[in-house]
């Protein structure tokens, strides 16, 4: 037979205390002299005693878990973005709950739903939260929530987001400064924020150029839709100079077909993308591309919604002060050049023109 399981009760009658003594102790609670939690801490330790982690959560009211509703797990955007957030969760002892929906909005206001009672907080990205209503009759109340990328219809939450028109923009300027007129962009999945945000940004780009054409292909954020996207671009009786992606995923599989066709990026077609996932770098030729710092944006949303766990935590117990208000960050995305846009040795003063919400960097 295995060892029986060490209880609460065997840490209090080892420690000489009560059990409610030992769960104070072990909880943190401020009303345990610190001789005895030293005591109690000691006793635990030697027992190797594990509380129960549904009990401790009943008593305490916190599951020491963050719960991450996404569109999806798959591809290098999501696994930066849930390291980012599972570096700082781990910092700081907290546990992850995934869930993704896979861009039903069904399934995702029952994705939020099964989140009450499991959770301390919730990291949400949703393509439905600009629909009126949708994040207040599916996120449980009152449990805190920041936003991920996404764009609600009523401001009561705190976001984090990524200037995708400026970072289009730029990527668009930057193709123009290289001579190229006739530019093809390949757009993510239409109910997607940061698509329709990069759409926007690669047509203002275009109208304010009065020579420049611009070319729309469909694409789903995905290696497939940019593969099928270079085989339409390469049946054109008239090619387009430049391709721009709206992500980088979409730019590789877009790459591989001008491979396949006997395309040359960027002496025949240049190339770029959106994101700078770790894969742009070692492809070969490495991609242009607008730099976002994905765990970092994954690491802020989760240290904001700890911050904001901890101040309703404290108001709750009658100190500290009361959580701040519902705030937007921007995160300004890098244009990063590389081979694909066979960017000039030098530059003249028009040619380093950029948005200011942007930052440009040669690799």
């Amino acid at each position: 037979m295995g060892r029986q399981a060490v209880t609460i009760r065997d840490v209090a009658r080892e420690a000489k205390v009560s059990v409610a003594t030992v769960s104070r102790a072990l909880n943190g609670h401020s009303n345990v002299a610190e001789p005895v939690r030293r005591q109690v801490l000691e006793v635990a330790q030697r027992l190797r005693y594990s509380p129960h982690g549904a009990a401790r959560s009943l008593s305490s009211r916190s599951t020491q878990t963050i719960g991450v509703v996404l569109p999806d797990l798959h591809g290098e955007f999501f696994s930066e973005l849930i390291r980012g957030i599972d570096a700082v969760a781990r910092a700081r002892g907290r546990h992850l709950l995934l869930s993704s929906y896979h861009g039903d909005r069904d399934e995702q206001g029952a994705a939020l739903r099964a989140m009450r009672g499991r959770v301390d907080g919730l990291l949400v990205m949703s393509p439905y939260a600009d629909q009126p209503g949708f994040l207040a009759e599916n996120l449980p109340q009152p449990l805190p929530a920041v936003l991920i990328n996404t764009h609600p219809a009523e401001a009561a939450w705190p976001a984090f987001e990524i200037d995708n028109h400026a970072g289009a923009r730029a990527m668009v300027e930057h193709l123009l400064e290289q001579g190229h007129r006739r530019i093809a962009f390949i757009g993510g999945p239409e109910r997607n924020y940061d698509a329709r945000e990069r759409l926007r940004g690669f047509r203002d780009a275009i109208a304010a150029q009065a020579d420049a054409h611009g070319i729309e292909y469909p694409g789903d954020f995905d290696e497939a839709s940019g593969h099928r996207a270079g085989g339409a671009i390469v049946q054109e009786a008239q090619r387009p100079d430049a391709v721009f992606a709206a992500n980088d995923m979409m730019a590789l599989g877009c790459l591989y077909a001008f491979a396949q066709a006997g395309v040359r990026v960027p002496e025949d077609i240049a190339l770029a993308g959106f994101d700078d996932i770790p894969l742009a770098r070692f492809v070969h030729p490495s991609l242009t591309t607008m730099r976002v710092s994905i765990a970092g944006l994954g690491g802020r949303a989760m240290t904001r919604l700890l911050a904001q766990i901890e101040a309703d935590a404290a108001s709750g117990e009658g100190e500290g002060d009361e959580p701040a208000g519902p705030d937007r960050h921007v995160l300004a995305p890098e244009l990063v050049v590389r081979a694909s846009t066979a960017a000039a040795a030098t530059e003249t003063h028009e040619q380093a023109r950029r948005s200011p919400r942007t930052k440009r960097r040669k690799e």
